[in-house]
């Protein structure tokens, strides 16, 4: 008997420790964890077009500069790339031949997270190759920034603003894009550490937090602030938006000790990280973004002094001083060139009219000032909720919603700038439009939820609002939202999911934009080519290819590019536009300085039946190097002037952009090539292409090419991948499109032999 109690009694004992949680709790986790799920989910969907391949690739181009980090850590060790020839950083000579590209000037948060992760899971016994835990690195990182917005939401108005921030951060466009399978870039680390510094600072800095609180949440936004800062080139702009917040906050009176506080700490231990993070050095505190820091620190430590009881002369004095030391130390800065670099990068955002001077980022997509379209893409019907976000945030004007305010209002500014700074924008908008939807709800949310009022006689009666408009209302509320996320007017009725789920890898869609029934399977295109330099051409083989394939030819394969992504010498890229469009005698003057073996393009082909309909004419699309060839013209011509003083060109036969060789006609409907253009490089690269597909896969079908080509002189056929897919093949696989990845080995005895 004595053992039954005993055991009776422990058993009651466990079950006092249960977790105490009503159905609103269970509510509210349930649907957390169904947003999660939805998260991960519709980032990981795209994995149906890697399965068949065997293998998981990365998406994009950018990302496989990160995964060859991060190959290099797993390899040699978490500092190796800052840490080989002595000291001097890693120099990887299978990019930007003959130079090499120097990684050690690459931040090393993500690469070095995914290394650690990896080695863990590795030490687990999970056995997964790098690459595929790089791409579904992403998808996990994004997931969690979904779950952090829940809980600064929660902070910022309740359960029900973090449920739905994270629900509109689980599917907006722009964060779905750069946190879904294979997009290993530095955004999805940067996403989650903004969220965590936000989460955190504003928990410091409140008021009624006990002091200790204050000083585990300071040291925790420092960390998470120099986690960001190692993390991603735009933690600029959260250290400046963490500054204009106190400094409003000083504006508004809102001084306080607490502020002075955590402000102090959070700043101080990131940067005191920060500048211990490899690459990134003490100079990094006289950056122009960086300074405004000790600005408002200064006016800090002024205000708690103006606080005791001192006389108003000495007041003036320590004011003028202050104000004195911070616009003298600003300009004494400037004049001696610390701030120049990064007041230029911020300028060509605050600016974005600077860029265009720059043929090189403007053919960057994303470099481009986003058009109205691209916004309403991202916002959607979800513009109605943001602007009464806004509106309910100014009406109760907290600390955290004076700061969700700035957030918004930067950040949009940004993101109009800039397209790629939407996924900046993604989070603020989340924000402010759950924080519109439980504004507008919330009165009819009350309303319902109301006792039946008795009637009663009275000669003054207010008139109250049904309980059956309530619900109208919030049946309104709740189509708009099926309307934005399972219609999506702005994505011609498509679901975003949808979209998303049925969008493929880039290089697993030889780079056409398709995907869904148009691509039933993996276009094998460009993984055919770049499995045929791995296995047939040597690591040291130079290939000259425009810098997009730049990535693709290296990491995939495993051949020495001449540019790519990177873009850190546009002297180069001017060159290879320079190969590209001069003729080919001039080029193989140039092909000869970097030692290059073969020369690679990529078209894009379509068909389209002859006016009498006896026969198909095979034309360019334009998702190819036909559609790029303009801005190697528009590049290579900003260095006319040092083309003709190397001798590599004369005055009358250099150019300048396009428009020197041919024009558009509206006639034809399409860019008719002149003299100069037709005796180009590219010209006879793309045409030869084109030509030899329609005799070999096009000539059971009666296919001619719109234009006949002409065997290049020195550059002959290596290995064209795509030559053996026929017109109805096409048709079913990629919905009528042919694309053609042709790689020439460059006929260097021919040449030698004709200047002899």
């Amino acid at each position: 008997m004595l053992l039954k109690e005993r055991l009776v009694n422990g058993l009651k004992a466990f079950g006092r420790l249960r977790i105490q949680t009503g159905h609103a709790s269970i509510i509210c986790y349930s649907t957390l964890l169904l947003i999660l799920f939805i998260a991960f989910t519709i980032r990981v969907l795209p994995i149906r077009w890697e399965i068949p391949t065997g293998d998981v690739r990365l998406n994009e181009f950018d990302p496989y500069y990160q995964f060859s980090l991060t190959n290099k850590m797993v390899r040699d060790g978490l500092l190796s790339p800052y840490l080989e020839n002595g000291g001097q950083g890693w120099i990887n000579y299978q990019q930007w031949y003959p130079d090499g590209l120097d990684m050690s000037k690459s931040l090393p948060a993500l690469p070095m997270t995914a290394a650690i992760l990896y080695s863990i899971i590795s030490w687990l016994g999970v056995n997964v190759d790098l690459m595929t835990f790089c791409s579904i690195f992403p998808v996990i990182f994004g997931t969690l920034s979904c779950l952090i917005i829940y809980f600064v939401g929660k902070d910022i108005g309740g359960k029900a603003i973090g449920l739905f921030a994270a629900l509109f951060l689980a599917l907006a466009p722009s964060f779905l894009q750069r946190t879904a399978l294979g997009f290993f870039d530095t955004e999805v680390l940067g996403i989650v550490g903004l969220l965590a510094f936000i989460l955190i600072f504003l928990r410091a800095i409140d008021e009624h937090r006990s002091l200790r609180s204050s000083l585990i949440y300071s040291v925790g936004a420092g960390a998470a602030l120099a986690y960001f800062i190692g993390a991603w080139g735009a933690a600029y702009f959260l250290v400046d938006l963490a500054v204009l917040f106190v400094f409003v906050l000083i504006l508004l009176k809102r001084y306080s000790q607490r502020l002075l506080f955590s402000y102090s700490l959070t700043f101080g231990l990131a940067f005191f990280i920060a500048t211990n993070i490899p690459y990134i050095s003490i100079g990094y505190l006289t950056s122009g973004a960086v300074i405004p820091v000790a600005g408002v620190f200064l006016l800090l430590c002024l205000l708690e002094v103006l606080r005791h009881n001192i006389s108003a002369r000495t007041k003036v004095m320590l004011t003028s001083a202050t104000l004195v030391t911070v616009v003298g130390g600003f300009v004494a800065l400037w004049q001696l060139g610390y701030m120049e670099n990064i007041a230029g990068k911020f300028i060509s955002v605050l600016d974005p009219f600077v860029r265009s001077a720059s043929p090189l980022i403007e053919s960057v997509a994303e470099h481009r000032i986003a058009a109205w379209g691209n916004i309403y893409f991202e916002l959607g019907l979800g513009i109605l909720f943001f602007l009464a976000g806004l509106y309910f945030t100014l009406r109760n004007p907290t600390n955290r919603n004076v700061f969700l305010l700035l957030f918004g209002a930067t950040s949009l500014y940004f993101a109009a700038s800039m397209v790629r700074l939407l996924v900046i924008f993604a989070p603020a908008f989340c924000l402010l439009a759950a924080t519109g939807i439980i504004g507008i709800l919330k009165p009819f949310y009350t309303l319902l939820r109301e006792a039946p009022q008795i009637a009663v006689k009275s000669k003054r009666r207010i008139v109250r609002v049904s309980k059956e408009y309530s619900g109208a209302v919030l049946f309104l509320v709740f189509m708009l939202l099926v309307a934005n996320f399972a219609f999506a007017p702005q994505n011609g009725g498509v679901p975003r999911v949808y979209r998303q789920a049925y969008s493929p890898l880039t290089v697993s869609a030889a780079s056409l934009p398709i995907g869904g029934e148009n691509l039933p399977e993996p276009a094998q295109e460009w993984l055919d080519m770049l499995s045929w330099t791995r296995n047939n051409l040597q690591t040291t083989t130079v290939v000259c290819a425009w810098w997009d394939y730049g990535y693709w030819l290296s990491v995939l394969g495993n051949v020495t590019s001449l540019a790519d992504n990177a873009t850190v010498n546009s002297t180069q890229i001017e060159n290879i536009g320079f190969i590209f469009m001069t003729s080919e005698d001039k080029a193989m003057t140039m092909l000869e300085k970097y030692d290059a073996e073969y020369i690679l393009i990529f078209t894009t082909l379509s068909l389209a039946q002859s006016s009498d309909g006896n026969y198909y004419v095979v034309q360019p699309v334009g998702f190819g190097d036909e559609g790029k060839w303009s801005w190697m013209a528009r590049i290579s011509g900003q260095a006319r002037d040092r083309f003709v003083q190397e001798g590599l060109l004369s005055a009358e036969a250099a150019w300048t952009d396009e428009t020197d060789f041919g024009e558009y006609s509206n006639t034809t409907g399409r860019f008719e090539w002149n003299d100069a253009g037709r005796s180009s490089t590219i010209y006879k690269l793309l045409g030869y292409a084109k030509q030899r597909w329609a005799d070999v896969s096009g000539i059971d079908y009666g296919v001619v090419p719109d234009e006949a080509g002409v065997e290049p002189t020195y550059f002959k056929q290596a290995f064209f991948a795509g030559l053996d897919l026929k017109p109805a093949e096409a048709s079913a696989k990629y919905g009528g499109l042919i694309p053609i990845v042709a790689l020439y080995e460059i006929d260097w005895a021919s040449y030698y032999a004709a200047i002899d």
